[in-house]
């Protein structure tokens, strides 16, 4: 019997799956416990036109994604710190720090769980940056890391 799953059912397939399972299995477990139902044309329809909803879901995601990539690729973020004499920091410049450079300069707001600097900043100059968009979308960036005026 085609049955349409409404839950992950372990050993058989996740939600929305079209799996053929025994007739006893379907009547006397997946009914009675919600877990699935039997698939007719009708049903099958339904679930064709949710994955086409899903789909074009993800496509828009991804094109919002990839538009964001192509404006913050190869920008740089100069961010301003407090430094010794020599350039070294005082403390450690963090992606939060970096995060709210990139929103002030370039309007452009990003999650600091996002971004990766490439090596831990402790002393003045350029760094590189990778922004992480979406699943597959990364883009690089430059940090360039100064002393503020005093």
């Amino acid at each position: 019997m085609k049955v349409i799953l409404l839950q992950d059912v372990k050993g058989n397939g996740k939600r929305d799956d079209i799996v053929t399972v025994s007739d006893g299995y379907a009547r006397n477990f997946l009914f009675p416990k919600k877990l699935a139902v039997e698939a007719t044309p009708g049903a099958m329809k339904e679930i064709q036109r949710k994955r086409a909803a899903e789909d074009a879901r993800e496509a828009e995601r991804r094109a919002e994604a990839q538009a964001k990539a192509d404006q913050l690729k190869n920008k740089v973020v100069t961010v301003p710190v407090k430094c010794g004499e020599k350039g070294r920091l005082y403390g450690s410049l963090t992606s939060a720090d970096v995060a709210a450079a990139l929103q002030a300069q370039h309007g452009i707001a990003v999650d600091k769980k996002k971004l990766e600097i490439e090596e831990q900043v402790k002393q003045v100059g350029d760094y590189k940056v990778s922004v992480w968009l979406y699943s597959g979308i990364t883009t690089p960036m430059v940090l360039h890391v100064v002393a503020a005026e005093k």
